[in-house]
């Protein structure tokens, strides 16, 4: 979320319009302004912040005016209570979204897998994609750092696969000489070097 917000775009995308103010409406403190925040947030994000930080702090003030409770209770907002649950889940139904499951996380990493990474190397622009996808699904989108190990792990198993179905393409006495290389020590390299060596070493002077 970018923290530079000029007034006329604040307007536009953080003015609570008649519905929001109907959710707001039997919240008081920090939860009206907090629950006004979140929602606000993830109508732009389609995601909910992970910290009181990633919210503009001109939204906060332009949010406290309209829910006219001080910018100051924001943070008091509780992320760890009971309150912020119900407030997630309540705008998750708003906006006609649900939570994200570990079968959403299996299906995302074998799309990534099996779709894009044959096509697209950018970790970023994967991550990126992950995301829009959920959007696209109303489905919320896992945490920021639970997309980046989703994300390695679809580079990992195409990885893999790629790996299989070449070696499966090579002929068998390509895969065995393959095969040779890996499981080689350099033995014949040091014979010959040892063998070098020792003519030298046991090279006897001239009588």
């Amino acid at each position: 979320m970018r923290q530079d917000w000029e007034p006329e775009d604040l307007i536009e995308v953080w003015t609570l319009l008649e519905d929001d103010m109907k959710r707001v409406r039997n919240k008081s403190g920090a939860t009206r302004i907090g629950f006004a925040l979140l929602l606000k947030f993830f109508e732009v994000e389609a995601r909910f912040p992970e910290s009181a930080k990633e919210v503009p702090a001109a939204a906060v003030d332009y949010a406290a005016q309209q829910v006219k409770v001080p910018a100051e209770a924001w943070a008091n907002y509780d992320w760890q209570s009971k309150a912020i649950q119900r407030h997630r889940g309540e705008i998750r139904a708003a906006y006609g979204f649900r939570a994200n499951t570990e079968e959403d996380q299996d299906r995302l990493a074998g799309w990534l897998a099996t779709e894009l990474c044959p096509v697209e190397l950018s970790r970023d622009r994967l991550k990126a994609a992950v995301v829009a996808r959920c959007r696209n699904d109303h489905i919320e989108p896992p945490a920021p750092g639970q997309v980046r190990r989703l994300v390695g792990k679809a580079v990992k198993d195409f990885e893999k696969r790629f790996c299989r179905s070449t070696m499966d393409r090579l002929s068998h006495t390509t895969r065995s000489r393959l095969e040779d290389l890996a499981a080689g020590d350099g033995t014949d390299e040091g014979a010959d070097k040892d063998g070098s060596a020792a003519g030298v070493g046991g090279r006897t002077s001239p009588s």
